[in-house]
């Protein structure tokens, strides 16, 4: 009986799981549909655009705020999923807080601590995005091409990001064994 929660944490875990290879593999498929084209020419220069205008998203810093509050919440969203792995575990195996087993207090608190951080960091970027996309409401955002659709993928990522921060500190907030080891609890 105790391991209920487990196995149904599993089940939903390998659904979701399940629900995302199949969108890949749809995005694929679509991928795929496009024409080969030879691109072999230049591949340290196509190397350096990629990482630039993927991986840098320089479109998005040539605006210093814009650009900076991109990689605060870039960054804050890549190392909170640490986090989320922590909690991918702990409902695996039934335990919690498993990194407090594996990690000396001190560099746990650090850890959580810094995620914290990070969390309200992220809250306060997406909220001066909000802000910026809908109520400063700049000319770039009343183009024709950021109408309907663009413009509410734009804010459903906004509102699920604000989301998922603040439950990520209400989690914390809450949790008694966190709150009673008084290290790493910098926001909550």
């Amino acid at each position: 009986m105790e391991y209920i929660p487990n196995i149904l944490f599993a089940i939903v875990l390998i659904l979701g799981i399940g629900y995302f290879v199949k969108n890949v593999k749809k995005l694929s498929r679509n991928i795929n549909l496009g024409k080969d084209l030879d691109v072999s020419d230049n591949k340290s220069q196509r190397w350096k655009n990629m990482a630039y205008i993927a991986l840098g998203q320089s479109k998005m810093v040539k605006r210093p705020i814009a650009g900076f509050l991109h990689i605060v919440v870039y960054v804050g969203f890549i190392i909170i999923n640490i986090e989320v792995l922590e909690i991918i575990l702990d409902g695996l195996f039934g335990t919690h807080r498993i990194g407090l087993k594996v990690l000396p207090k001190s560099v746990y608190g650090f850890l959580i601590g810094s995620f914290e951080i990070l969390a309200a960091l992220v809250f306060v970027a997406v909220v001066v995005f909000w802000i910026r996309r809908n109520v400063i409401k700049l000319r770039r955002f009343l183009s024709a091409e950021m109408k309907g659709w663009p413009k509410n993928d734009g804010n459903f990522i906004l509102y699920f990001e604000m989301v998922l921060m603040t439950l990520f500190l209400v989690m914390n907030a809450t949790d008694t064994t966190f709150q009673s080891l008084e290290s790493g609890n910098v926001i909550s």
